[in-house]
């Protein structure tokens, strides 16, 4: 999903002057017709693809972190020694060149050839076979991390999801409002899975896992054995129970499918009203209005995300939305929808011909419960993902696991923090001790406004605004006893990348 890059700064394959980068810089420029990113390292220098292969963020615009960069935009990470994408959301490496000195001067040459695949070293015997229950975030992630590392057993990816792995944020976002084909959408080609060897089976549910026996059952009746098995079945919506709950102009949103229907509707309604204020809801006004349709949003809360963002960014949010043509209908609740509109709590009556339900989502854990799993509010898992049950690990949505930055066992429904988990699961069903210690990371996109948030804060007693968010330019942070515990940013992306590393760095120094 990578946009094209126009060329721009100096030619390197000309040569620039080594003084011209300090210690820890970088520079954009171009070599053989692409952008090239030069960095300088200590006593080293190296050239890669300068941008990222998750949505094309310019990588000279985000950070060093030791011998890496990370995007600004989403956050991913690449090696500046091997171009591999060393953390989500970006998948894909990006190229190196060679980089020779002479003299006083730094020239970047032709491309470095790919490095070579691993081979599996691990101390531990690995796998017969894996088995991962659950084809979003996690579950992908996982999958090609296992040969990526090196695995070359038998591996079978079950979901019952009817497409493959695809980039779920988007469908709430650039899909649904009409900009971004579905083609973006899946997160690798068909004939990746197969040179893989990545046994995908679509539409697959399961119904029954069997940790003694080291079996899953499938609703067709099929049986799977396992050697290590990952759960990442997600989460579901939250379905409400009212009058008319079941129109056909009435959507919930979580698969692509979901999306589909929604777009196929908006094609021909004129009149739109979204029930929730959650992050997925209001992304889905925002879709909605830029396609054109009266909005109105039906929430229980005074302030959108309120709880989540404080009351400065809630009433930006809000506010954005009301600029936009947005009408919001807060501190009520819909009891009742009609094929003409929803009558609200106090009476009022909401004309609309499409109705989208986003008040939340719950962890899917009836697999987990009744194979007798450690559940808790989620599945709970140690700092290495592994489940109560041995041999089985838990990632996404589902996993509640004990985060070291804010000292709480936390559950967090973020894309991205998916898709860390599904690799650090992955490696450690190889037999690693790999803690899962990322800072917690996620963006929610209104209209041309983007909002990034490191760090997890469930509640705070201080918070302060630097900078002015109607300005679309701010940092929010979040307190509790003295301690940074979360960073919400406005078209700060480098102040956003710099909370990360600040928060990894005190996890590091403890």
């Amino acid at each position: 999903m990578s946009t094209e890059s126009k060329l721009s700064g100096p030619d390197l394959s000309l040569g620039v002057s080594a003084a011209q980068i300090e210690d820890g810089g970088m520079l954009l420029g171009h070599a053989g017709g692409e952008p090239v990113l030069l960095a300088h390292v200590g006593r080293k220098f190296f050239a890669i693809g300068a941008t990222c292969t998750h949505y094309g963020g310019p990588l000279a615009e985000g950070l060093l972190v030791g011998d890496t960069v990370r995007c600004p935009w989403h956050h991913a990470c690449f090696s500046l020694k091997t171009g591999e994408a060393m953390r989500p959301p970006g998948l894909n490496p990006v190229s190196c060149w060679n980089v020779v000195r002479q003299g006083r001067k730094v020239r970047v040459e032709g491309k470095l050839p790919a490095p070579p695949p691993k081979v599996y070293k691990g101390r531990a015997k690995p796998p017969t076979d894996v088995v991962i229950v659950g084809g979003g975030a996690a579950g992908s992630a996982a999958a090609f991390t296992l040969r990526q590392e090196g695995y070359s057993g038998k591996l079978t990816l079950l979901s019952a999801d009817a497409d493959a792995p695809y980039d779920r944020p988007n469908l709430s976002k650039e899909y649904l409002a009409g900009s971004a084909p579905e083609d973006w959408l899946p997160l690798r080609s068909a004939d990746a899975y197969r040179d893989q060897g990545i046994d995908l089976r679509l539409a697959s549910t399961v119904k029954r896992i069997q940790p003694r026996a080291r079996r899953v059952t499938l609703a067709s009746g099929d049986t799977l054995s396992f050697d290590r098995l990952l759960l990442a079945t997600g989460a579901d919506p939250i379905r409400l129970t009212m009058s008319g709950g079941d129109l056909p102009h009435v959507f919930y949103l979580r698969t692509l499918a979901d999306s589909r229907a929604i777009k196929a509707r908006a094609e021909t309604a004129k009149r739109a009203v979204v029930i929730g204020a959650s992050f997925i809801g209001l992304e889905v006004a925002a879709s909605l209005r830029t396609r054109g349709l009266e909005v109105h949003v039906v929430a229980p809360e005074k302030l959108p995300l309120e709880k989540v963002m404080g009351p400065e960014l809630g009433t930006f949010i809000r506010n954005l939305h009301q600029e936009k043509g947005v009408a919001f209908h807060l501190e009520r609740s819909v009891t009742g929808i009609a094929p003409d509109g929803v009558t609200l709590s106090d009476g009022i009556k909401v004309p609309a011909d499409l109705v989208v339900l986003g008040v939340g989502v719950r962890p899917a854990l009836k697999l987990a419960e009744d194979a007798k799993l450690t559940v808790d509010r989620g599945v709970v898992v140690d700092e290495y993902l592994a489940t109560s049950a041995p041999r089985i690990y838990a990632a996404g949505d589902i996993a509640r696991w004990p985060d070291p930055h804010s000292g709480e066992r936390i559950r967090i429904e973020h894309w991205v923090v998916a898709e860390r988990q599904g690799q650090t699961a992955a490696r450690n069903l190889l037999g690693r001790r790999e803690r899962f210690d990322a800072v917690p990371f996620f963006w929610s996109a209104h209209y041309d406004v983007s909002i990034n948030y490191v760090g997890h804060a469930s509640s705070w007693d201080r918070l302060t605004v630097d900078g002015d968010p109607e300005k679309r330019d701010c940092t929010v942070s979040y307190f509790d006893k003295g301690v940074q515990r979360a960073v919400a940013t406005i078209y700060r992306d480098r102040a956003s990348l710099e909370a990360e590393a600040a928060m990894e760095s005190v996890f590091a120094g403890s």
